[in-house]
């Protein structure tokens, strides 16, 4: 495996659209949520090592999930888990992750992913990341992995690419926001706009050298302590000044204002599994079209529902139509599939009124 190959794994999202199983306590990422055995940052991080060696996939997340990435993760060692001690979105915690990087290896390329997306086909992620990092060997490119529309999707923002272009490796137009329904059929009757799936490739030289051109203040909020990365004062230091840091996405700090973007259009199908409805999709079904997880059923008159229990629970369904069933000790929510967005309002509401510890 190539030694200047490294990832940087997003961990720190808490999910609360998965509620009841996802909380601040245990996001999802740490869930079993397909019930394959293997958590979503477990089968992340099994992926990147097809191509990475294991050593240099470092787990970005909240200090307080410290010991569930090293539970799960035992091939990591504490070096390889990045801590922020605030949330303070994409930006800062990837550019602090980049300087450690490289500090400890200034010809590093490098991919930045989700610990909690569904990823089929790994085969073909593995080479479309293996295009982006010859690319970015040679040229200083920020690069994404676009996927290629099925439907006018509003909750994603999409990328713009050169029509005119021939090669996989595309130059990015534009990114552009989550649009309303009628703007994403647009998008997708021009047939050069990828959706947005926040996967990231660059040289370590090429992404620092944007977050300087193009965030200064950033930027210098972190270099000052470049003598302190990779040792004993690291800490010391980012307990201190990492709260201080911008609160900003890594869209919005390099990706939107640099020149030098471009995208590869993905050959495998992803799904960013942030929604019960989401999962449902890519869950087998039974013979009523329901999805089952950790679950006995007896159903009559019960089709296109989410279903998920602990422990082989024996569940029993009449009448029931695309709704989310989910049971956690607990908390038991019974919820419509068409209102799946509404869950996060859900959960406010449940911890406003019952207390915080259930959430």
């Amino acid at each position: 495996m190539n030694k200047n190959y490294y990832a940087i794994l997003m961990a720190g999202g808490v999910g609360s659209r998965f509620w009841p199983v996802s909380t601040e306590e245990f996001p999802k990422q740490f869930h079993d949520m397909l019930g394959t055995g293997d958590t979503l940052i477990q089968k992340t991080f099994q992926r990147l090592s097809r191509l990475i060696p294991k050593e240099n996939i470092f787990i970005l997340t909240n200090e307080r999930y410290n010991d569930l990435v090293l539970e799960q993760l035992p091939e990591v060692n504490q070096r390889q888990v990045v801590l922020e001690p605030a949330m303070r979105n994409t930006a800062p915690c990837i550019l602090y992750a980049s300087l450690k990087i490289q500090k400890e290896n200034p010809d590093a390329v490098m991919i930045v992913a989700p610990s909690d997306h569904w990823i089929e086909d790994e085969v073909a992620f593995t080479k479309n990341v293996e295009q982006a990092f010859s690319y970015c060997e040679k040229h200083d490119a920020l690069m994404t992995l676009g996927i290629q529309p099925t439907f006018p999707n509003t909750g994603y923002g999409y990328i713009e690419f050169d029509k005119s272009s021939n090669e996989v490796i595309k130059s990015v137009n534009q990114f552009r926001e989550k649009p309303d329904y009628e703007t994403a059929k647009g998008f997708i009757e021009q047939g050069n706009f990828l959706w947005n799936a926040g996967i990231f490739m660059w040289s370590v030289k090429s992404v620092v050298e944007a977050f300087k051109n193009n965030q200064p203040g950033l930027y210098a909020h972190f270099e000052k302590g470049i003598e302190a990365y990779n040792t004993d004062a690291e800490n010391a230091f980012i307990s201190e000044n990492y709260p201080l840091a911008e609160n900003i996405s890594v869209d919005y700090a390099v990706m939107e204002t640099s020149k030098n973007v471009f995208v590869i259009a993905a050959e495998f199908d992803w799904n960013d599994l942030g929604t019960w409805g989401s999962l449902y999709d890519k869950l087998g079904k039974d013979s009523d079209n329901n999805a089952v997880v950790n679950a006995r059923t007896l159903t009559e008159d019960a089709s296109g529902n989410m279903i998920r229990t602990k422990s082989n629970k024996i569940v029993v369904l009449d009448g029931l139509e695309d709704y989310i069933i989910v049971d956690k000790e607990d908390v038991l929510l019974i919820y419509p599939k068409a209102k799946e967005q509404d869950i996060k309002q859900v959960l406010k509401k449940v911890k406003d009124t019952f207390g915080e510890q259930y959430g």
